[in-house]
């Protein structure tokens, strides 16, 4: 039999009486953002979600990139390449042109880039 561990932490007990502050509740609440809101960022956080994506993101950031140059940066194939840009593109975050035969693709809010590099600053101190 095996014993329930306690909490060891005044920050992990829960509280002893049931208590609560209607006014900074109601106050929280209204500040919130809408769940419409809420579940747009979690599928926009599930798009960055993918390793590929955000190193495509990253390359970008530097500057406009034919597949080619992205299918070698990325070690995959064209097609794979293809298959990651079509699903940032869809959400709108990456321009496309062509140029002949040539495909390239840019960030479509460079703003995109200062925030994945933010969040890279923010992994690393932490």
């Amino acid at each position: 039999m095996s014993k329930k561990p306690q909490p060891t932490d005044a920050a992990e007990t829960p509280c002893k009486v049931t208590c609560f502050n209607e006014e900074l509740i109601r106050e929280i609440q209204d500040s919130l953002v809408t769940e419409t809101e809420l579940q747009n960022l979690a599928e926009f956080y599930k798009l960055l979600g993918s390793p590929v994506r955000l190193k495509i993101l990253f390359a970008l950031g530097k500057g406009e990139l034919c597949v080619c140059d992205l299918a070698h940066i990325l070690g995959l194939s064209m097609p794979a390449t293809s298959q990651q840009l079509k699903q940032l593109r869809q959400q709108g975050l990456l321009n496309h042109r062509t140029d002949g035969r040539m495909s390239y693709y840019s960030l479509a809010k460079p703003r995109l880039f200062e925030a994945i590099q933010g969040d890279v600053a923010f992994i690393e101190k932490t």
